[in-house]
C-alpha cells in the first residue's frame, strides 16, 4: 500500500503480484483496474470492475465502497465519484486508498466542487495528523494549487522528510517551486529523486517540471533536451506547453509533435470530451502554426452545447490562431475579455499559466509592454529565475512555428 501511494514505479508490479496471489482479493484487482485504466478498453475495463465488485462485497463496506468509487473514478463520472468519496470519508475518515482518488474534486469543472475537495483534504490532514506522510503530501498539493506556494513548499518537505519516496509530495513541491521561480536547485532534486526510482509514475510529468525551471532560468537546451529525450510521442500536451513556451519567448522548440496526429486525436471518438485535453491540442496546432486548423476548431468549440467550451475554450483556441496569423492585437483583446474565466479551461495553475503567457506575448506585440509587465507583476518580483517572463515582456515577435 504504501508504495501505490507512494506512486512508486514499484506499485504496479506488485500489484499485479498482490492479484496473481490472492485472484479473489476484489479490493487488489480494483486497485489494479485504478492504476491501468488508460490502457484497457471498456469491455475489460466493465468486466474487471464486476468481478472486483462482487469479491469486495465478500471482504466488507469499506472494500466495496472503494471499488465502487474506482468503478465511478475510471468511468470519468468526476461528480459522481466526488459525492461518493465525501460519503466514505464520512465513514472511513482518512482512508489513504481513498485519498488516491481526491484529485477527481477539481474535475468537476465546478469551482463548488473544488472547494469541498479542498476542504476534505484538508479535514482529513487534521484527522490523520501532521504526520501522516500521505495527507500532508495530498495537503501540499492543495496549497500548491490555492497558489499558497510557501506553505506548500513546508508541507511538501515535510512529507519528504517522513517518507522520501512520496511521489504527490515531490509533485506537490515541483508545483510549489514553480511558483517560487526556484530554478536549478529545484532540477538537480527532481533528478536525484528521480535516479532511485526512475519508474515512478510521475517520472515524464517531473521532468517536464523540470524543463519548465529551465525555461524559467533561460536555460533553453536543457528545456529542449528533456522534452526529446523524457516525453513519449503520446505526451502530446507536455510536448506542445514546453514547445508553445519556448516560442513565444523568441526560443526554437524542441522536437513538436505530428499534426496528423494531433488531427487525428481531435476527430477521435472522445476527442473533445475533456476541455483541457482539448486545450492541449490547441496548443500544439498552435505550435505548427496551423491557423486554419485553430479557426476549425475554435469554431466547432463554439458551436458546443457545453458552456466552458463556447464560453471559454473557443476564445482561447481563437485567439491562439490570431496568434499564429500576426494579430497579437485581434489576441490580447480576446483574451483579455475573459479575465479570470480562463480558469474554467481545466487543468493546474501550472499548466493554465500559458494562457497568461500568450497574452502576455500579445500585448507586448500589440505594442503595449507597460500593461503586459503589469500583468506579469507579480511573477517577476516573486520569482527568483524569471529570465522567461523578461523575454515575454521584449520587443521582438514571439516565433510561432512552422508556416
Amino acid at each position: 500500500m504504501s508504495e501505490l501511494v507512494s506512486l512508486s514505479g514499484r506499485a504496479l508490479p506488485l500489484l499485479r503480484q498482490w492479484v496473481g496471489v490472492d485472484p479473489g482479493c476484489g479490493l487488489a484487482r480494483g486497485l489494479l483496474v485504478l492504476a491501468t485504466s488508460d490502457h484497457l478498453d471498456d469491455v475489460e475495463l466493465k468486466e474487471q470492475l464486476v468481478i472486483a465488485h462482487r469479491d469486495a462485497r465478500l471482504a466488507g463496506e469499506r472494500e466495496t465502497s472503494l471499488v465502487h468509487g474506482i468503478f465511478l473514478h475510471t468511468h470519468r463520472h468526476y461528480r459522481l465519484t466526488a459525492d461518493h468519496l465525501a460519503g466514505h470519508f464520512a465513514r472511513w475518515p482518512g482512508d489513504e486508498l481513498a485519498g488516491l482518488m481526491t484529485g477527481v474534486f477539481a474535475e468537476c469543472g465546478d469551482a463548488a466542487y473544488r472547494a469541498h475537495g479542498e476542504a476534505l483534504v484538508e479535514q482529513q490532514w487534521l484527522l490523520a495528523g501532521p504526520d501522516n506522510w500521505a495527507w500532508t503530501s495530498w495537503l501540499a498539493a492543495t496549497r500548491a494549487e490555492q497558489g499558497r506556494a510557501r506553505e506548500a513548499h513546508d508541507l511538501a518537505e515535510h512529507a519528504l522528510t517522513l517518507h522520501p519516496r512520496s511521489g504527490t509530495a515531490v509533485h506537490a513541491l515541483a508545483h510549489a517551486e514553480h511558483e517560487l521561480g526556484a530554478g536549478p536547485a529545484s532540477t538537480q532534486f527532481l533528478d536525484t529523486w528521480l535516479a532511485t526510482d526512475p519508474d515512478a509514475v510521475h517520472t515524464r510529468h517531473l521532468n517536464w517540471h523540470a524543463a519548465l525551471q529551465s525555461i524559467a532560468r533561460g536555460d533553453f537546451p536543457d528545456a529542449r533536451r528533456r522534452a526529446d529525450t523524457a516525453l513519449a510521442r503520446e505526451d502530446v500536451g507536455m510536448r506542445a506547453a514546453t514547445n508553445w513556451r519556448l516560442l513565444l519567448a523568441g526560443q526554437e522548440p524542441a522536437h513538436r509533435s505530428d499534426p496528423a496526429q494531433v488531427r487525428e486525436l481531435l476527430t477521435a471518438p472522445g476527442g473533445m470530451a475533456e476541455i483541457f485535453h482539448t486545450f492541449n491540442l490547441a496548443l500544439a496546432l498552435a505550435v505548427e502554426a496551423a491557423t486554419k486548423d485553430l479557426h476549425a476548431l475554435a469554431a466547432r468549440a463554439s458551436m458546443d452545447e457545453r458552456p466552458d467550451y463556447h464560453q471559454v475554450l473557443a476564445p482561447v483556441v481563437h485567439a491562439l490562431a490570431e496568434i499564429t496569423a500576426g494579430r497579437p492585437r485581434a489576441a490580447a483583446d480576446l483574451l483579455n475579455r475573459l479575465g479570470e474565466n480562463t480558469e474554467r479551461i481545466g487543468g493546474v495553475r501550472v499548466e493554465r499559466e500559458i494562457i497568461q503567457d500568450t497574452l502576455a506575448r500579445a500585448l507586448t506585440d500589440a505594442g503595449e509592454p507597460t500593461r503586459a509587465a503589469a500583468l506579469l507583476h507579480h511573477r517577476t518580483t516573486t520569482r527568483h529565475h524569471h529570465t522567461y517572463e523578461n523575454l515575454l515582456l521584449a520587443p521582438h515577435p514571439a516565433t510561432t512555428g512552422a508556416s
